[in-house]
């Protein structure tokens, strides 16, 4: 039986600690819409996106109503379009990425993903056009997001196609100068990408997932901030080691899971489809209060980027992960801590004044979860910097066997130090300096393949 305590802390997450559902993504295999005829191809996309996810949007605001938790963005996740448009030149793939948008937007859903490949071990014809494509797909679409992956800790790194996003980001930046280079902000590069991902831009539906799977992103970093307050304060701050306040973000992650995973069950028992996985990910939010940065803050960090904070930070995604999966039978995604720097006001804040630096946050990434994450650099970085800093972060997940990615946006026009906004969750912040931009160039062009390290032979 529910206590009474239970509901009255139920009620307080959402109404005073921006307890979410920070998103409920369905997942679509589009592998039998694939056809000679572009048209006929785009047409099976949109007919197959209408069929599944047509009451996706109502049947969340369904469930907002039962049960008074909200959920933020309702989302689609697509098989790879590098996959399904095979065989098509870049007009068909074009054609691909706006019938994508079509299809989202007749659902209502917020974002759609899976204008993607997997290219860790080298491009095929399909995943070269639709590299090729990307400036224009991400620029003509309103809805659609993109993901490459291009390292496994199986397969190593393909540096010539970290090479050549590194020109198209910069190409992808120019064509939306009028918006700060925002088309960048819909185009992740990974390494170990997960193919359960709920969280855009990065999601897509995996070759090993069902026919349509219901897959949820819990939010929650609001609910850890408020808990550590209440506990230091209860308590005191002398009376407490870091393994009570690991303690209690421990528990409070499981609560925040369990709400996540019951409404996404619900939410795919109504459309009749599978259930897939919760991802335990804190993501925060430009609001204040929802910030990984301030629960950084409340665990002893007077400057986030000062020494102990790659210490703070892995003990948070640790203790979420602990939490989150004793709370839920099925975990997937990305499961962990994000520091997306633009999406978070603490985080902004402090690479604004200059305490978070690049260098910092790569050390960082090491131990959290994802990466050099909605990051605003100099518009002017050489596109070879822009590849190296790429190659680092895809580096960290090889060797680590672990997710990492990337997010940058170089701004057009805008220097170290100047502001950049973009608005809604993707929220804005400094453009950042990167040291030694121009120094990598070398390493670069050399192309070609780092190979797999050696713990990947472990059959």
């Amino acid at each position: 039986m529910i206590s009474s305590d239970q509901i009255i802390n139920t009620v307080d997450m959402v109404q005073k600690e921006n307890l979410d559902v920070r998103t409920i993504t369905m997942g679509i295999n589009l592998m039998d819409c694939r056809h000679q005829e572009v048209n006929v191809m785009c047409r099976r996309v949109v007919d197959k996106i209408e069929r599944y996810a047509g009451q996706l949007v109502d049947t969340c605001e369904t469930m907002v109503n039962k049960y008074g938790v909200p959920i933020v963005n309702k989302r689609i996740a697509v098989s790879p379009a590098a996959d399904v448009a095979a065989g098509h030149g870049p007009d068909g793939f074009v054609a691909l990425a706006k019938a994508l948008d079509q299809g989202a937007r007749s659902v209502g859903i917020d974002f759609i993903g899976g204008y993607s490949a997997q290219v860790q071990k080298g491009c095929s014809a399909a995943d070269q056009t639709l590299l090729e494509t990307l400036p224009e797909a991400m620029i003509s679409t309103a809805k659609v997001c993109s993901s490459i992956n291009v390292a496994s800790s199986r397969a190593g790194i393909n540096m010539k196609a970290v090479g050549q996003l590194g020109h198209i980001l910069k190409d992808m930046a120019e064509k939306s100068r009028d918006q700060d280079g925002f088309a960048c902000a819909k185009l992740v590069i990974f390494a170990n990408q997960p193919e359960d991902n709920p969280f855009m831009a990065g999601a897509y539906h995996g070759h090993g997932e069902p026919e349509a799977v219901i897959n949820v992103g819990v939010s929650g970093p609001g609910v850890v901030l408020r808990a550590l307050e209440r506990r230091i304060a209860r308590e005191g701050a002398e009376n407490l080691g870091l393994d009570d306040l690991a303690e209690e973000i421990k528990q409070t992650s499981c609560r925040v899971t369990r709400c996540g995973e019951l409404i996404g069950r619900e939410v795919a028992k109504a459309l009749k489809i599978n259930f897939g996985i919760v991802d335990l990910s804190l993501a925060p939010t430009p609001k204040v209060g929802d910030s990984i940065g301030e629960i950084l803050q409340i665990l002893g960090m007077d400057a986030i980027g000062a020494p102990g904070s790659t210490a703070c930070i892995a003990m948070l995604n640790d203790a979420v992960k602990k939490g989150g999966a004793f709370a839920s039978q099925s975990v997937g995604g990305l499961s962990g801590a994000f520091i997306p720097v633009c999406e978070d006001s603490a985080l902004s804040a402090a690479a604004a004044n200059g305490e978070l630096t690049l260098e910092k946050l790569e050390a960082m990434t090491c131990v959290c979860s994802v990466g050099l994450d909605m990051i605003a650099i100099p518009g002017d970085t050489p596109p070879e910097t822009i590849a190296a800093m790429i190659a680092d972060e895809m580096a960290i997940g090889m060797i680590n066997k672990k997710t990492t990615a990337v997010r940058f946006i170089p701004v057009p026009g805008k220097k170290a130090g100047d502001r950049v906004e973009f608005g809604g969750l993707f929220g804005g912040g400094t453009v950042m300096h990167v040291p030694n931009a121009g120094k990598s160039a070398r390493f670069i062009r050399f192309g070609g393949h780092i190979p797999a390290p050696i713990h990947s032979l472990n059959n």
